[in-house]
């Protein structure tokens, strides 16, 4: 089988009712970024930090894979292939994909404050005063502006290997993830989806400027001949 990498942002997850940060004219939820995703934002305020990342938490509870996740759980059919995103959120573990890289940490998840590995599974919320198994204030498992990416070195790695990288909804300009297209081999066509792309088609690069549901069908369909 192929190697198919999917490298996933934000707009892989807005059908389902996931707001991205780029429409909401650099808010998020109505912070700004940098109060809820910074280390010194969460040193400043740390209960509204946690009370973010709670309502985040619970708006998982009412949304539902879309289209495009399913149809990219859908390719494992024909190719091995290996998510990469930069979403915290489950979606698509939920539509069946069985192999998911979360470079910037998973809501679903909590870990020390000390300690980036002590992490645990957390489906509810986490309060001032939650410990974790080291004694420190339990924090989210999200890797905010200014921390170090640990699952940077294997997601180049697969990246590295992959006969077909599909990129889905991302403006490609946060690095170091922005970057990860740079490592795909040069026999390796790249599909980028993206109703406002920062890149145009050249070379071995298509773009297809259509939302994540629509535009990833369109790739299936480019790969099925």
């Amino acid at each position: 089988m192929k190697n198919l990498v999917v490298l996933t942002g934000a707009g892989v997850s807005a059908e389902s009712g996931i707001a991205t940060f780029r429409d909401a004219g650099g808010l998020w939820e109505g912070h700004d970024i940098m109060e809820v995703a910074s280390p010194e934002g969460y040193a400043a305020n740390p209960s509204l930090v946690l009370d973010f990342y709670n309502k985040r938490r619970a708006q998982l509870k009412e949304v539902s894979p879309n289209e495009a996740h399913f149809c990219i759980a859908g390719l494992e059919r024909n190719y091995n292939v290996n998510i990469i995103t930069q979403n915290v959120d489950d979606l698509h573990e939920r539509a069946g994909s069985s192999k998911v890289i979360h470079l910037h940490g998973e809501l679903k998840k909590a870990r020390s404050s000390k300690n980036a590995l002590e992490i645990q599974e957390c489906d509810g919320d986490i309060n001032l005063g939650d410990k974790s198994a080291d004694g420190s204030q339990l924090r989210p498992h999200i890797v905010w502006f200014g921390e170090e990416v640990p699952e940077m070195d294997r997601a180049i790695e697969i990246v590295s290997k992959a006969d077909v990288l599909l990129i889905v909804g991302t403006s490609m300009q946060v690095y170091p993830a922005a970057g990860l297209k740079d490592y795909a081999p040069s026999h390796a066509p790249i599909y980028f989806v993206d109703p406002a792309p920062a890149l145009d088609s050249s070379g071995r690069l298509t773009v297809i400027k259509e939302k994540a549901g629509k535009g990833v069908q369109m790739v299936v369909d480019l790969l099925s001949f």
